[in-house]
């Protein structure tokens, strides 16, 4: 990397904002009704309450906003005559100009919705809730934001990375698909931290019984022992004991039959006896599934 060398502190300037010179070309937009918003919290304070940075170009006698050109653009909106701002003197490659101005404008923080949320329905008045800048959309997912099921802003956790080569690919995206088919319809977003030793616990299982070392081919052998257990998913939708359905929705194939295939001449003798019905108008012609029934009722 060219030029890493650490840079000498900046040394803070107050000045005019009308003396500095702003980027021609800067990635970072405002909207116009942020930009406002921004003025008009600047003529509130007085002051900017954040600072720009400023290259001092000495071989061209301009002061160069690399970061803040909003700010400071914003500062001569509302009629400010000075403002402090970070200043570097000494020289930069163009390089590391456009680097700086893009690492201020990408390296930032996230907000925690739920914190975010509470910080800001304790604002009571209307103008101190204007005056954050917040928009419609930011203000819409606080709305949905359900503090009370979030917990602990800081979760502990760790980060799992599993890869495949892709006929390992297509097996395991199939297994995680029918684990996914069977339970209910709600969202899962993170997995329970408690589940990562049984799983790691498997794996070591798995590897010890193959004398495996690569943990994605372990993986394997234990979606392979999934695939031979598919019809015991059927738990997730079938109460054995009523030989009823447990909840609504609809249930994988392979869980009824365990199976994900079956051979060429059954499925044959299936297709047939399906389109017989279809033409017979035992089952309609947009619902095949439907022979199921109708062979259920037979057996009775």
């Amino acid at each position: 990397m060219e030029d890493t060398k650490q840079l000498a502190p900046p040394q803070m300037v107050q000045g005019d904002p009308r003396v500095l010179t702003l980027l021609d070309l800067n990635a970072r937009f405002l909207p116009h009704e942020q930009f406002q918003q921004l003025v008009t919290n600047i003529k509130r304070d007085g002051c900017l309450t954040s600072t720009p940075l400023v290259w001092n170009d000495a071989a061209n006698g301009r002061l160069i906003v690399l970061s803040g050109n909003h700010r400071t653009l914003a500062a001569i909106e509302a009629g400010l005559t000075s403002i402090w701002w970070m200043q570097i003197d000494e020289p930069l490659p163009r390089q590391r100009q456009i680097a700086l101005q893009l690492s201020h404008n990408a390296i930032a923080g996230q907000d925690d919705p739920a914190i975010l949320k509470e910080l800001y329905e304790e604002l009571e008045s209307v103008e101190w809730r204007q005056y954050t800048g917040l928009d419609d959309k930011v203000l819409d997912l606080l709305e949905k934001v359900d503090v009370s099921s979030l917990g602990e802003a800081n979760l502990d956790f760790a980060s799992v990375q599993l890869m495949f080569l892709p006929d390992e690919l297509e097996r395991a995206e199939a297994a995680f698909d029918a684990a996914r088919a069977t339970g209910s319809a709600d969202q899962r977003w993170l997995a329970g931290l408690e589940q990562y030793e049984p799983v790691l616990g498997a794996l070591e299982t798995s590897r010890a019984a193959y004398k495996i070392g690569n943990s994605a081919t372990a993986l394997g052998v234990i979606l392979a022992v999934f695939e031979r257990h598919l019809g015991e998913l059927a738990d997730g939708w079938f109460d054995t004991a009523s030989d009823t359905p447990n909840r609504k929705g609809t249930a994988p194939l392979e869980t009824v039959f365990g199976v994900r295939e079956i051979p060429v001449e059954t499925a044959v003798a299936v297709r047939a006896a399906i389109d017989r019905l279809v033409q017979g108008g035992a089952v309609p012609e947009n619902e095949p599934w439907r022979v199921l029934d109708v062979f259920a009722a037979q057996d009775h």
